[in-house]
């Protein structure tokens, strides 16, 4: 079983997710999300496997959200999905993959159901 965790080692959440996910016997793979952002195409998988829009994916408290105007809610989902390849730090985080499903480690324990 591959279990793939985006994470960001600054953000208390994912630590505590990374930890979780260790405490259990597992070792993910971790892609430090700020430093290789998903592409589109990764990302739109993502959200599909969170089963959530891409505007629900946006960290609505990050300087970028404002600075871009993402709050219109005109603004397409291939615009946010752009924004959020563009500017990585505005994608919730933690996100585990497993298994063709996803959950956002907030709180770290909602991960669990698929695992």
């Amino acid at each position: 079983m591959t279990v793939t965790l985006y994470h960001n080692p600054r953000c208390s959440k994912s630590r505590a997710t990374l930890g979780m996910l260790r405490d259990r016997g597992l070792e993910p793979d971790i892609i430090l999300y700020l430093e290789t952002p998903p592409d589109q195409a990764a990302l739109r998988n993502i959200i599909e496997m969170l089963g959530i829009s891409p505007r629900q994916l946006l960290r609505t408290s990050e300087k970028e959200y404002g600075e871009l105007g993402l709050a219109d809610p005109a603004l397409s989902d291939d615009r946010l999905i752009e924004a959020i390849c563009s500017h990585p730090r505005l994608m919730q985080r933690p996100i585990v993959l497993n298994a063709g499903k996803a959950r956002i480690g907030r709180p770290p324990e909602s991960v669990i159901d698929i695992l």
